[in-house]
């Protein structure tokens, strides 16, 4: 599996996802909750203890690599986001070969998701610093060739900051997987591949000097 790793910026650090930060991250996500009406955030000790335990293990099966975000000024946990459906291909035939991502055989694609923000960390420069750490590691250190972005389609606040990334919509899957809310969601897909990595880094890096 991969090792955790530590991502640093300017604003926040991504630190490798573990129990102690149960409480923390539990006073993130009890903050003001009415912008997560299509997210998946735990409610209390015992529902974020099973979230971190859950991501955990799927971190050990090779499937996902976790993060917390924490705020470099006020040294608090903000928010979470992680990696996940890591892919090592057979190449130049280009298909999965079923391998568990390691360090010396990294994903050849990635998604980038299960990402939250306590209300006080959104709308701010958060998010344009974990995504610009997030694609430059798997662009840069991976050699990543494609990284996926997806959204509940209804979500229209996450649709417009993904684009705002210099994503391409790829389109909307219908009936995809259970909602947040109970239903059944259309998941609206987007994706960065290597080529346009200069470009979006670029544009992450302006929105960073701006915010």
């Amino acid at each position: 599996m991969l090792k955790p790793v530590t991502l640093r910026g300017h604003l926040v650090c991504l630190e490798p996802m573990t129990v102690e930060h149960v409480h923390d991250l539990c006073a993130a996500a009890s903050e003001d909750r009415s912008t997560y009406g299509y997210t998946n955030v735990p409610v209390g000790l015992d529902e974020t203890r099973r979230y971190i335990e859950s991501a955990l293990k799927a971190h050990l099966e090779g499937s996902v690599l976790p993060f917390v975000v924490r705020h470099n000024g006020t040294g608090k946990i903000v928010g979470t986001t992680r990696f996940l459906d890591l892919e090592v291909f057979n190449l130049p035939q280009g298909t999965s070969n079923g391998a568990i991502p390691t360090d010396d055989n990294p994903p050849s694609v990635a998604e980038i998701g299960s990402t939250w923000y306590a209300a006080s960390a959104q709308r701010t420069g958060v998010n344009t610093e974990c995504k610009l750490l997030m694609l430059a590691h798997a662009f840069e250190s991976w050699q990543t060739i494609r990284v996926t972005l997806k959204t509940d389609a209804r979500n229209e606040r996450s649709r417009s900051g993904i684009q705002r990334l210099g994503a391409t919509f790829e389109g909307v899957r219908r009936a995809h997987i259970p909602a947040s809310d109970g239903g059944i969601r259309d998941t609206a897909y987007y994706s960065i591949i290597a080529k346009e990595w200069p470009e979006v880094r670029k544009n992450l890096l302006q929105k960073q000097q701006r915010s």
